[in-house]
Parts: structure tokens; sequence; C-alpha cells
């Protein structure tokens, strides 16, 4: 996830994309300094620390759907900031008194108006990822099976969610752990292989790679399901299993093939030829 900040009426507000969920999650304290109309971020984090005490204790659901990331603050230094998406926000606002509840609850509805609508038809979202691909000339095989890759990997995180897994931190780790184990290399290396940046890895995989993506997290999940592994060393034990069956699968079909499965091939445009520039005489 990429820490893109966005401005509220000059007031920064840092945000990330979540590109399992395909969802922008906003730093809640900065949410609540502008609400509060205090810039000084050590009052906003006590408003909200006592705030979120008080919520907790009449068991609002606000709070459980925060989770912890780390994010850099105004001194430059890493700390753990509680995240939520627009939804989330949007509920969150009402417990708090300020002329600025409306125009907030405006800027979040138009924001996260989008992923509103994908999550009462979920089928918006199959077409907008679906005509986006096709705009980038991938071909209906290729895109048949990214989105069967993508409905496999939403269930195992459906898992996750329901066995004690948090967001953020935790399904990365998952996630990179199960890759390293089929592929032979980390995410952050796959993609540093095929020079990619702020991409996503998934819409730069060959087919090969898309098929044995998914195999491990299928793997993954149905032998969680079968251990009904819970909480983070469980899963993590699941995943490592079934990473090692894509493994297996992939080796012997390399040593079938003679090509590697992981490789630089990507769907980046083609960089655009450097002018010369003519030396002129004085």
């Amino acid at each position: 996830m990429k820490l893109l900040p966005v401005q509220f009426e000059g007031q920064n507000i840092r945000r990330l994309y979540d590109e399992g969920s395909q969802t922008w999650l906003f730093s809640v304290v900065d949410i609540i300094g502008v609400l509060t109309q205090q810039p000084d971020y050590q009052v906003a984090r006590k408003y909200w620390k006592v705030l979120k005490g008080r919520l907790a204790k009449e068991g609002s659901q606000v709070v459980t759907n925060c989770y912890q990331l780390k994010l850099t603050a105004a001194d430059g230094k890493q700390r753990p900031t509680d995240m939520a998406s627009a939804e989330t926000l949007l509920r969150l606002v009402q417990s708090v008194p300020s002329p600025k509840a409306e125009p907030i609850k405006q800027w979040l509805a138009k924001v996260g108006y989008q992923r509103m609508q994908e999550m009462s038809d979920p089928s918006l979202a199959l077409d907008r990822a679906r005509a986006t691909w096709q705009k980038h000339g991938r071909s209906e095989k290729w895109i048949a099976q990214r989105m069967m890759g993508q409905e496999t990997r939403n269930k195992l995180t459906d898992y996750w969610a329901s066995h004690d897994i948090k967001k953020g931190d935790e399904y990365a780790l998952l996630t990179n752990l199960i890759h390293e184990e089929w592929s032979g290399v980390s995410v952050a290396e796959h993609k540093g292989l095929k020079g990619l940046k702020t991409q996503n890895l998934r819409d730069h995989m060959t087919e090969a790679e898309l098929i044995f993506t998914a195999l491990a997290e299928l793997s993954t999940r149905q032998i969680a399901e079968t251990t009904e592994a819970t909480g983070l060393p469980e899963n993590k034990t699941a995943a490592q299993a079934g990473g090692r069956i894509a493994q297996r699968a992939r080796r012997e079909l390399e040593s079938k093939t003679g090509k590697p499965v992981v490789t630089s091939e990507n769907y980046l445009p083609p960089p655009r030829p450097q002018k010369r520039l003519e030396s002129r005489k004085p």
C-alpha cells in the first residue's frame, strides 16, 4: 500500500489505497483534526483517544472497523496510526459535534462513492476492471484468468478476516509468504524484476504467473479450512504449505518446458524515445 496524502480545505489527510479490498483508507486522527478544527496533531490524537475509549465502551462498530498501520508522522517518524474506510468515517463523524461535519461527510461520500456503489452492486467493480484491462490491451483469456485469480484471492482474504488475521501488515505478511514459497522471490523482488513501482503486480503477471498464484492461494485456503487455522502462526503454516504445493507444480512445469515461470515480462508502455539535443553555436 502506498501513502497518497490528500487535502481537505488546506489540511493534510493521510490516506492509503488497499489493493486487496480496492478501498481508500484514511487516517482517523487527521479526520478528527479537521472536525475539531485543530491543526495540532497531538491535540487531535488525544481527542481521538478519549473518543475511541467512549465508543469502545458503547460497543460501536466504528472502533472495531479501524485498524493500525505505520504511517509517516509530521516529524518524519513511522508511527502506528488508526486507519478507516470512508464508510466507517461517515459513521464516526456523527459522534463529533462540529461545524465541519457536513462538509467532511460530503467530501468522504464523494471520495468513497464509487466504492459504495460497488458494494451494493459488485458487478460494477468487475465491469470497471474488465474495461480497464481491455483498454490496456489485455486479451480476453488473460482477463478471464485475472478475474478468476481475484475471486480466489477474495475467498482467501474472507477466510483470514473471519479467523483473527488483521488487515494491513498481517495480510501483507501472509501474501508475501505464499508468493515467496511458490515463486522463489518476494512480492517486492518480483515487482523489481518486472520494473514495476506503484503498479499492481498481478496486473502485470503472465498467464502462467496468474495461474500459479491462484493455485498457491487456493491451496492455502483449503489447507487453512481443513485445519481450522486461526491467528497468524497457524495461518503462516497454512500459507507455507499452500505455497509449496504451487512451487512443486512450477518446478515440474519448468523441467518439462525449460522455461522459467517467473519472468520480467510486463504490460508497461514502451519508454518514449529521448530527443537528441543538438548543440548550438553561439
